[in-house]
């Protein structure tokens, strides 16, 4: 940001010049696509193991979601090093923290939440499974902020008549819960009874379709509320720049997906649900993409 002060009136003028083109690009976005699966399957899981305590068919979950939840936090966590313009003063958030600072307080939370999966982890790998029960909802607990936070550092940033906490905030947690049941679909497929498989599309459906209607009300809603929104919303309109990629991402990552799920659900044939669940997951991808790119395209001058 360009920051000085008129002489005259002692005015501090900023954003006086345009933007330095895309500051945040799809490092930011494996960044959000990797954290939306790593708490999700904290999310997801969660439920299934308190719906089916007993059930050996979802029991066995246990360490697999510990597993593909530290994979995908670390990824998470490997790409905002990576976008950090001092990537060696990481250390600095912990020994000189910043309280009033999103980045910090979320590095903090993440710590703990890693934290708690190892020790879930070890619990599972002797075999006590009172120690990984009690310690579960403790992970649940700190995914919900682990999860969130990144919306808060969107509103903060330039674009933010498109990037609304609160919508942002909502948008997170669909994110979470629509990969979370995709990936737990493609891990427990041939294990699963048909009531699980229900459970998992029926989320998954819901997830996709209530992502979709925040988008789609954004895009015929947003330009009457700010003219930035508007002139943001062109890139994703006919003919814009970005149309393409942003109506793949939307079929792919919840069109698709809803459809599958209803086809599934109604007939009973949960065949199709893998395609469903990765067709969400790929797509989750290219939305996010998408919805970081464009606002870093329009000039702020």
């Amino acid at each position: 940001m360009v920051e000085h002060t008129l002489p005259a009136t002692q005015a501090v003028v900023t954003l006086d010049v345009a933007l330095p083109g895309i500051v945040w690009g799809w490092i930011i976005t494996m960044n959000m696509w990797a954290k939306s699966i790593g708490t999700g399957v904290i999310f997801i899981g969660f439920y299934l193991l308190k719906k089916y305590p007993d059930t050996k068919d979802v029991t066995f979950l246990k360490m697999p979601l510990v597993i593909i939840s530290l994979v995908f936090i670390h990824i998470f966590l490997l790409f905002t090093v990576l976008d950090l313009h001092q990537m060696f003063r990481f250390w600095h958030i912990f020994f000189y923290p910043h309280w009033t600072s999103a980045i910090t307080v979320g590095a903090w939370i993440v710590t703990g939440l890693v934290g708690v999966l190892f020790l879930m982890a070890a619990a599972k790998f002797v075999k006590k499974d009172s120690l990984y029960d009690s310690l579960m909802p403790w992970a649940v607990i700190l995914s919900i902020p682990v999860t969130l936070y990144t919306a808060g550092i969107m509103a903060e940033a330039s674009a933010r008549e498109l990037w609304q906490m609160p919508t942002e905030m909502v948008q997170m947690i669909l994110a979470a819960t629509l990969t979370g049941s995709a990936t737990l679909l493609l891990v427990g497929m041939n294990r699963f009874s048909d009531e699980v498989k229900r459970d998992l599309s029926v989320v998954l459906g819901l997830s996709a379709f209530a992502a979709f209607m925040l988008y789609m009300g954004e895009l015929v809603f947003g330009p009457m509320k700010a003219e930035e929104v508007a002139a943001v919303l062109t890139y994703v309109q006919a003919g814009g720049e970005y149309s393409t990629m942003f109506w793949i991402g939307q079929t792919f990552a919840f069109i698709v997906p809803s459809v599958l799920v209803l086809l599934a659900v109604t007939s009973r044939a949960y065949t199709i649900m893998p395609l469903a669940a990765v067709s969400a997951i790929v797509g989750l991808w290219l939305v996010k993409h998408v919805w970081l790119i464009i606002p870093q395209l329009l000039p702020m001058s």
